[in-house]
């Protein structure tokens, strides 16, 4: 049964919260997984809610678990594409939305190319609003369910060594798990080239190691990264062949150490380039288990958030 009450309307951003909030989510997490387990796993705990999923980025992962945790939660649900949007004849993000809103939905979630617009609709729009990743600024939902995954395999955060591996510098996964893993008592290390490292990375709270090696002996769980080249203005990297040769996480790392090394991907995985299939499909990664985790996150997120809702 689940008492907390985050007492947020919004979810923003990991750097919004406190350990207390993300524990309440984790918590909560926790309760849903287990109706997901069950034989009938609809509850009607928002089926007087209407919610609006907004993606102005192209995404799988991330809306399919938005959607079937709205469902499993019994909203009514409306999915909006930019690209067969009104938005692609000039209308306003502000515009599109109050046009949603004039329907009377309860709830957004935003996924979108430019940092800072979820915040702009939560101070404009009489709605929840949750952040589904804002260009490269955060991707909250992504590293509670990281942090979930983590605390439901390890026991807890506390202590953990956790690393993140690539590309940083363009990564909203990497900056949301450095907050959330460092407020939850984990230490964090990020390592990838040097161009794809944020200058600013240590000032965080994040160590910097060098090489996959020195990582891979340090570290309890890996965070790998996908390049995104999608994101990148320059190019940042001679080629993937060389990236993967010094950067890739390679079954030779992981047999090398005397315990296993835990090992996540937020996906889509570039099997190849980041990650080797061997690494990828081993005994103790969590990358099948982050899928799963991710939509009881996202249940904890929009039942936590309902209880807050803005007054319209």
């Amino acid at each position: 049964m689940i008492t907390q009450s985050l007492g947020l309307p919004h979810l923003l951003g990991i750097y919004e919260l406190d350990a207390v909030e993300i524990g309440y989510i984790l918590d909560a997490a926790s309760e849903f997984k287990k109706i997901l387990h069950r034989p009938i796993k609809k509850i009607p705990s928002l089926r007087d809610k209407t919610i609006a999923n907004l993606f102005f980025e192209n995404s799988t992962r991330t809306r399919i678990s938005f959607e079937l945790a709205e469902k499993r939660l019994s909203a009514d649900v409306i999915n909006f594409s930019a690209s067969t949007s009104s938005v692609k004849k000039g209308e306003t993000l502000l515009d599109t939305v109050r046009n949603i809103l004039a329907m009377r939905v309860d709830m957004i979630v935003i996924r979108h190319p430019h940092p800072g617009a979820p915040h702009f609709l939560a101070r404009h729009i009489p709605a929840n609003v949750i952040n589904a990743g804002d260009g490269t600024h955060e991707h909250p939902t992504q590293a509670l369910l990281d942090a979930y995954s983590l605390r439901d395999h390890f026991g807890q955060l506390k202590g953990l060594r956790v690393g993140i591996l690539g590309d940083v510098r363009h990564s909203r996964v990497a900056l949301s798990n450095i907050f959330c893993l460092l407020k939850m008592g984990a230490e964090v290390a990020v390592c990838g080239p040097p161009s794809l490292i944020p200058y600013h990375i240590e000032s965080l709270g994040a160590r910097r190691i060098k090489t996959v090696d020195e990582l891979v002996e340090w570290a309890d769980a890996v965070n790998v990264l996908r390049i995104q080249l999608e994101r990148q203005k320059e190019n940042y990297l001679p080629s993937l062949e060389e990236y993967h040769r010094f950067y890739g996480l390679k079954r030779d790392h992981i047999e090398r150490r005397t315990d296993p090394l835990v090992v996540l991907h937020p996906g889509p995985m570039n099997r190849g380039v980041e990650i080797e299939s061997e690494v990828a499909d081993a005994a103790h990664s969590l990358i099948l288990d982050q899928v799963e985790n991710g939509v009881a996150i996202r249940m904890a997120v929009l039942f936590l958030l309902a209880q807050q809702s803005p007054v319209r």
